[in-house]
This record gives structure tokens, C-alpha cells and sequence, in this order.
């Protein structure tokens, strides 16, 4: 294909190349991208560092694994990415002139998820925002978890990420937890103990890991179980009670096997209030301790003898 050709010229040559059957060298200059593609600006796949890496891939070996497009209904004689965005953008990159493709009409936006979907591509904001266009054309998400050759399950679990809790949406959209199972998670705690979850997303350096949400949801149910009345120790005692086992002393024995805490959260009660002290943080002097309290979030250093031990909640 010579540069001089004009638009014409080289739609004739890739209609003589198609019906020779294998992927075409597609001029990168008569390609658009899909403006409606489910992968967002902010993906990580269209990161610079990204881009670049890939642009030096191509630029040792060539694109490997042609792009496919379709024709460009708005721009006779151009051409919309079907699936290939990255390859697409790391050619330009790469100075490259072409990139081998397919032409195939008959494509649609849920090929495009498919497509992406299946090699984990799309993250969990650009999936639920598909999923939500879909639901807004009136179909039932049973109709949507088939477009996309995934369970309705799936669909439902996505489909809540639409419509989250202000502290919860924060933390998803801010990137700090994209797991969904922990994101519904924390919407299930949430609607029990509202105060306690924006709490602890408050603090910026709060892991949010699987860990970590089944210790804050076993400290809500234990919190509300002894609002409840349920009985606790009225002075430090060293005994605990840990959420779903038998009541048993740090360091005794249950069935001949010790007892090991993992990253506890010790649930406490100081001056009339409750709070859970942070073990992770460094008092200023020998005798003190740090803890945050319940009813209003209050951060205090406190000495260690006035705080009474109410539960240890292990994760």
C-alpha cells in the first residue's frame, strides 16, 4: 500500500486482502476508537507506564494478535475498534504505520464486555456502569448475566455497586477496595453500625482486606450484643470472650491446643464509654494507651489502668 493512496485506494486494498482471507494490515490513520467502549479512561490498562511497555513490546516483535474492527457508521471508509484499544494506542507508540486486524460487522457492545471481561480486563466500576446501562434500557438482569456469559448472581452483585453507602462509594471509587465481595461486605456492616464503618474508613491507613472487614463486622456484633445487655467483666480481667468460640483465659488451653490471636481487636470500655484500643499506635509514655471511642469516634491517650478489657474479637 503506497502513502500517496488516498481513503479510497486503501479501503480497495483491504477489500482485496479480506478476500484473501487472514488478518489485514490496517493503516492506523483510518482507525477510531469506540467512543462507547466499556473501558474507561482511568483503566489500568491504558496507564502510561502501561502503554509503554507494551509499545516497546511491539516495536521488538510486532503485534502478535490482530485487533478487530467494524465499519465506522458515522465516517464511511473508517473503521471502530472492536476490541484491541491497547494494541491500538501501543502501535501509534511504537511509530508504527499498521496493524494487523480483522473486519467484522457484526459486533456489539456486549461482545466488547465479553471480550474483556473474560481476561479480566474491566474493573469493577466500568463492569456495574455496563451493567446499570443495560438495567436502564429495561432489560432484566437474567437477559444481561447471558449477554455477557456470566451469572445472574454476578449481574446482582454488580449492580449494588451503583448504589453505595457515601463512605463505602468513597473507598470503591477511590480505588482503596475493588474486590466486590468485600465491597457488598462493608454495605452489609454498614447497614448495621453506620457510625463505625465511616469511622474506620476514615482512617487512611486502615487496610481494607478480607481480614480486616470480618474483624470489623465480628466488632459490630459483638458491640451490639452487649448493648443488648449481655453480660461483661465490670474490672480488667484476663478473661475474654472471643466472637463464636467458648469463653477462655489468654494463654489456657481448649482441646490441648493453645490459643493464637491473629491482629485482634480488643473491644473496651473507659470512663462509662466504649472503644477499641489501638494497639497499633504508640502511646507517649509507659502506662498509656490509645483508643478510639464509639460514640463519637473521639481519638484519646488514656492510662492503660482505667481501661477495662471487654472483649477480644479475633478475625
Amino acid at each position: 500500500m503506497n502513502k500517496g493512496d488516498g481513503v479510497a485506494g486503501k479501503v480497495q486494498l483491504l477489500a482485496a486482502e479480506a478476500a484473501r482471507g487472514g488478518p489485514l494490515a490496517l493503516p492506523l490513520d483510518l482507525i477510531d476508537e469506540d467512543p462507547a467502549q466499556p473501558r474507561t479512561r482511568d483503566n489500568p490498562g491504558f496507564s502510561p507506564k502501561s502503554l509503554t511497555e507494551l509499545a516497546a513490546a511491539i516495536k521488538l516483535r510486532g503485534v502478535k494478535t490482530p485487533i478487530s474492527v467494524r465499519p465506522n457508521p458515522a465516517a464511511p471508509g473508517r473503521y471502530l475498534i472492536n476490541h484491541g484499544a491497547r494494541r491500538y494506542r501501543a502501535s501509534r507508540l511504537a511509530g508504527m504505520a499498521t496493524v494487523p486486524g480483522f473486519i467484522d460487522a457484526n459486533y456489539n457492545m456486549a461482545d466488547q464486555v465479553v471480550e474483556n471481561l473474560h481476561r479480566n480486563e474491566l474493573t469493577a466500576r466500568e463492569i456495574a456502569d455496563y451493567i446499570g446501562r443495560e438495567l436502564a434500557k429495561g432489560l432484566r438482569k437474567g437477559e444481561v448475566a447471558r449477554q455477557i456469559s456470566k451469572s445472574a448472581a454476578f449481574v446482582t452483585q454488580h449492580a449494588a455497586l451503583l448504589d453505595l453507602p457515601e463512605p463505602v462509594a468513597e473507598a470503591f471509587s477511590g480505588g482503596r477496595v475493588r474486590d466486590v465481595t468485600l465491597v457488598n461486605e462493608l454495605v452489609f456492616v454498614h447497614r448495621k453500625a453506620p457510625a463505625d464503618v465511616a469511622a474506620w474508613l476514615s482512617d487512611e491507613t486502615q487496610e481494607v482486606t478480607r481480614r480486616s472487614v470480618r474483624m470489623l463486622r465480628a466488632f459490630v456484633e459483638q458491640k451490639s450484643s452487649l448493648r443488648k445487655g449481655a453480660e461483661a467483666p465490670s474490672a480488667p480481667s484476663p478473661q475474654v470472650v472471643i466472637a463464636g468460640a467458648p469463653k477462655h483465659g489468654i494463654g489456657d488451653t481448649h482441646n490441648d491446643k493453645p490459643t493464637s490471636w491473629v491482629n485482634p481487636v480488643l473491644a473496651v470500655r473507659h470512663d462509662g464509654r466504649e472503644g477499641r484500643l489501638l494497639i497499633r499506635r504508640r502511646p507517649t509514655a509507659v502506662g498509656k494507651a490509645w483508643l478510639r471511642y464509639d460514640d463519637d469516634c473521639e481519638l484519646a491517650e488514656v492510662d492503660l489502668a482505667d481501661v477495662q478489657l471487654v472483649s477480644l474479637i479475633e478475625g
